[in-house]
């Protein structure tokens, strides 16, 4: 009985066997599958190098609008954000008080220049009396002159020769008393003189304070919001009550390291060079959604000096803005070629491996071999990177499958296909 029940049990145990045996001599025949990667050939040609900075947008012009003088405002004239142009009217504040201190001032000035007229009148009536009496101690004169031989040849009394030569005395004093007038006169008129100019003063002050009143856009732009609102009261110590821009065209402020600004500028050690390289040299606004700016720019200076917090140099550019799309405060990348790399080779960034600090590329020989392979990169072209060494034209690089490539694998190259 139990040799008739393992006789069973050892022939599925050989089958099995016989079965397993038979997989492994079918599965040993089958040939290795190659790990299936994309490539690309490296290309050579000429490339622009581009460098690109972070920008802040600013308006080319922005102008405070604050109060000069203290009142309520009373009227805000404009709509935020709507463009205005030079001398159009912001702000209103209550103007009567300014207009009354104008109309008192415009009354002082005329009452100074009453007195001046009269001052000017006492003077002429008062050159007029000097001469008066001048002509009578010209008169007086001729008797003492007349009468001094007759008293000599007793012709006359002596009392008759003194007597005129006191109205002679008398006569000169006279006229310097006139004359004395003439200079209290004209000391008047120059005192009236000072008064009215004070007064026209205090008019063109009081001209000038009510004009205060009025807030108005100095410059062509579009205004923004309002800080204080209708009924406020505001005082050359409120602050800025809103600011007028001037966005077409826009001022783009970016930083440069000071190596950078080195290398330009020994590239054009001469200012006449700089500003000819700065003419010719477009520049490009990627804004903060990736899209260009539709419209190239222009550098605009560079700051006097290096910021010594961050070894950087400011730049400036203009970038046109029809329609006012583009608004202060917004960031965007500044972008330019700095020069050409002449036969440059190219392989897509992808395809490059980073380990350590530093730069594999998987190359696949004519035996569709792999070699991981070190390389010094250089610059980035959009989508592509520079291989200043380690690579030739033409060889194929592995672009899809670079992590499970090994050094000497075999693969079954494909072409790249780009998404």
């Amino acid at each position: 009985m139990q040799a008739s029940k393992s006789t069973p049990l050892l022939l599925i145990a050989a089958l099995i066997g016989s079965s397993t045996g038979c997989s492994r001599n079918s599965n040993g025949a089958t040939p290795p599958q190659l790990l299936a990667v994309q490539v690309v050939k490296a290309q050579q040609k000429d490339v622009p190098i581009y460098h690109e900075w972070i920008g802040t947008l600013d308006g080319l012009v922005n102008a405070d609008i604050k109060p000069e003088v203290s009142g309520y405002l009373v009227e805000q004239a404009y709509k935020e954000g709507t463009p205005v142009e030079k001398g159009h009217l912001l702000f209103q504040i209550d103007p009567r008080p300014f207009q009354a201190v104008l109309d008192q001032a415009e009354a002082q000035l005329a009452q100074a220049q009453g007195q001046l007229e009269q001052a000017r009148a006492q003077l002429v009536q008062s050159e007029a009396q000097v001469a008066v009496a001048e002509a009578n101690q010209g008169r007086t004169q001729l008797d003492v002159d007349r009468y001094t031989p007759l008293a000599q040849q007793q012709a006359i009394t002596q009392q008759d020769l003194d007597n005129a030569t006191q109205n002679n005395m008398a006569a000169k004093a006279q006229v310097q008393s006139a004359r004395a007038q003439v200079e209290t006169a004209r000391a008047q008129v120059t005192a009236s003189g000072a008064a009215v100019q004070s007064a026209k003063a205090a008019v063109e002050t009081a001209r000038i304070n009510l004009g205060f009143t009025h807030l108005t856009a100095p410059i062509d732009g579009i205004p923004g919001i309002a800080q204080l609102q209708v009924g406020a009261l505001v005082s050359p110590a409120s602050g800025v009550i809103t600011t007028v821009s001037t966005v077409d065209p826009i001022k783009a402020y970016f930083t440069v390291s000071e190596q950078e600004y080195l290398d330009f500028a020994r590239r054009f050690p001469t200012g006449e060079q700089r500003r000819a390289d700065f003419g010719q040299r477009e520049l490009e606004l990627i804004l903060a959604d990736g899209i260009p700016h539709p419209y190239k720019g222009k550098f605009d200076f560079a700051d006097r000096e290096v910021d010594v917090r961050t070894g950087a140099i400011r730049l400036a550019a203009l970038f046109p803005n029809p329609g006012n799309s583009l608004r202060p405060g917004q960031y965007g990348k500044v972008r330019t070629a700095v020069r050409t790399e002449n036969g440059a080779v190219l392989v897509p960034q992808r395809a490059v491996m980073e380990l350590q600090g530093s730069h594999l590329l998987a190359v696949v020989d004519g035996d569709n071999k792999v070699d991981i392979r070190p390389v010094r990169m250089g610059e980035t072209f959009g989508q592509d990177w520079i291989v200043d060494e380690g690579l030739k034209p033409g060889e194929r690089v592995v672009a899809e499958g670079t992590q499970k490539v090994r050094q000497g694998m075999r693969v079954d190259p494909k072409p790249f296909q780009t998404r």
